[in-house]
């Protein structure tokens, strides 16, 4: 009984783990830019004195679907979208460079350049930070340039540059915090051969049929499992009932 129950624990246990992953998912089918996860099982055998005679279920995130999303024309000037497989660069909550395909750029009350999510965009020479301007372009190689405040619409001047990199896929993992690093933890190396499109946006690639036809399966793969437990305590107690009868 000990096998069945410890086997139906640990997969109702991963399976709820994996239901989060499939509400994160869920949650950000709305964010520009965000990159779904995906979700495995597999058994794992127990180690310890003896022979490895048990086994538990484990759910893990093997890899992130890096299938870009569609492009969604806004024509919003602080709107931008990577055109290939490049990344935004980004200064991340911890201070250290990270990478993002999310381009709704905002700038604050400092001018400093960030994303809808309050990251600072990276330039040539850090954060990218905008004065007081009429009209902000930015060019498909990620050239800022501005009009200054007062200024004739012919006076344009060059701010920064945006910082775009193109690692390969098998060199990157995703943070808790949805962005992307190397995993050497290194910063990448600015790629200048990355284009964007202003005006546009790239929306998430999660697909929400998808993630919520895999949402109803967890539920049912849990509830299965839990069955499995009370149909194992059922048993054990039936068991020794009988033991004491006999005796």
């Amino acid at each position: 009984m000990d096998r069945m129950l410890y086997i139906a624990m640990s997969g109702a246990k991963e399976t709820m783990h994996s239901q989060s992953t499939t509400s994160n998912n869920l949650a950000n089918a709305s964010t520009s830019g965000f990159l779904a996860d995906l979700q495995q099982f597999r058994s794992m055998p127990v180690f310890g004195p003896g022979q490895a005679t048990r086994v538990y279920a484990m759910s893990e995130r093997p890899a992130t679907d890096f299938a870009p999303g569609a492009k969604m024309m806004t024509e919003r000037d602080l709107d931008v979208a990577v055109s290939g497989d490049g990344w935004f660069a980004v200064q991340s909550r911890d201070g250290n460079e990270a990478y993002t395909r999310r381009g709704d750029l905002q700038i604050d009350a400092n001018g400093l350049v960030t994303t809808g999510n309050g990251l600072p965009l990276l330039g040539d020479g850090g954060p990218i930070a905008i004065p007081p301007a009429e009209k902000v372009t930015i060019g498909s190689d990620g050239t800022i340039s501005i009009v200054p405040e007062g200024g004739a619409p012919t006076q344009l001047a060059v701010i920064d540059r945006i910082k775009m990199v193109a690692p390969q896929f098998d060199q990157m993992r995703k943070g808790q915090d949805g962005l992307m690093r190397l995993e050497s933890g290194e910063p990448a190396e600015a790629d200048a051969s990355q284009r964007l499109v202003q005006g546009f946006l790239e929306s998430s690639n999660v697909n929400t049929v998808n993630e919520m036809v895999n949402m109803i399966e967890l539920q049912r793969r849990y509830e299965m499992q839990v069955r499995m437990m009370k149909t194992a305590d059922e048993m054990a107690s039936r068991a020794a009932s009988l033991l004491r009868s006999g005796g």
